[in-house]
């Protein structure tokens, strides 16, 4: 059996916030490899010397803001595509829960790939529009912004065109959850010491090789899909997650630092946001209370 743990120190807002964050940062960070992939992929002239001349050859063709193209709609695909999963995912879990919060490893595994698929399906015609933007010439463009583009294909190649290769989404998105699930449900055994307690780097690695065992099973459909630079972008995305959280953990004052996760002396993390502020408030007033006594005695 696995156990689905959601951590309740954080609000809905903050946690949809620190995905949303991470992800942006994990995107633009890694979206000149994305470039580079993706020419090399679709067979442009590029690539036809290896993957340091594609790098040479896209800054002297479209300069330097040509490994940023298509990051916007990347970025902007990010946000519905989260909501869209998140969502999917504990509808799910939360369906195939016994009363103690457990879940079926198989059952577990499956409703992440149907969060996958469900959160594909909304936002593929963006990743369509993101694809045709890098590949075309920065200077010499065919598509001018996300609308544009997706207008364009619509009217010149149908509404099938927006959903190509779709269905190799939905044939890699169970090998892949298979992945991640296996990786993040023993990197306590990895490292010897309990997932709250690790660095940013452990961080890292954790999400590095969550990506590498799960791009190594569903390699041959992400090939095919241009998934090629998965690996360094979860590694990112997991770290910077986990940065953001403890954040906002802080603020929550659940911890004594946001740069570890190192729990504030008397809180009960059991407690939620709002739960904690009353206490602390009741807290509070209650000294103030007992401060006044003295003075109120002596008047009367």
């Amino acid at each position: 059996m696995g156990t689905i743990k959601k951590d309740n120190r954080l609000t809905s807002s903050q946690s949809f916030s620190c995905v949303g964050f991470a992800g942006l940062f994990s995107k633009s960070a890694t979206s000149p490899l994305e470039v580079v992939k993706i020419k090399s992929q679709v067979g442009t002239f590029h690539c036809k010397k290896g993957f340091g001349q594609t790098f040479l050859l896209i800054y002297h063709n479209e300069g330097l803001k040509g490994f940023w193209k298509g990051n916007l709609v990347s970025c902007l695909r990010l946000f519905p595509y989260t909501a869209v999963h998140l969502t999917t995912y504990r509808k799910i879990v939360h369906l195939h829960m016994d009363e103690l919060g457990f879940i079926s490893q198989a059952r577990a595994i499956i409703a992440g790939g149907l969060a996958g698929v469900a959160a594909a399906l909304a936002t593929y015609p963006l990743e369509v529009a993101e694809t045709r933007l890098i590949v075309q010439n920065r200077r010499v463009p065919s598509y001018v912004g996300v609308v544009h583009t997706l207008a364009k294909i619509h009217s010149a190649e149908g509404l099938r065109a927006l959903y190509r290769g779709f269905s190799l989404t939905v044939l890699g998105a169970f090998p892949f959850s298979v992945g991640c699930y296996v990786v993040y449900t023993n990197v306590d055994k990895v490292w010897q010491e309990p997932p709250f307690r690790l660095s940013p780097l452990q961080n890292f690695i954790n999400g590095c090789l969550a990506a590498g065992l799960a791009q190594t099973l569903s390699y041959p459909f992400e090939t095919v899909k241009r998934k090629m630079q998965i690996v360094p972008y979860f590694g990112l995305l997991f770290a910077c997650f986990e940065l953001c959280k403890q954040v906002c953990l802080y603020r929550n004052g659940y911890i004594v630092s946001p740069l570890s996760y190192t729990p504030a002396p008397g809180v009960d993390q059991s407690l939620r946001p709002a739960e904690l502020q009353e206490v602390k408030r009741y807290l509070r007033n209650r000294s103030f209370g007992e401060a006044g006594q003295p003075s109120m005695g002596n008047r009367w």
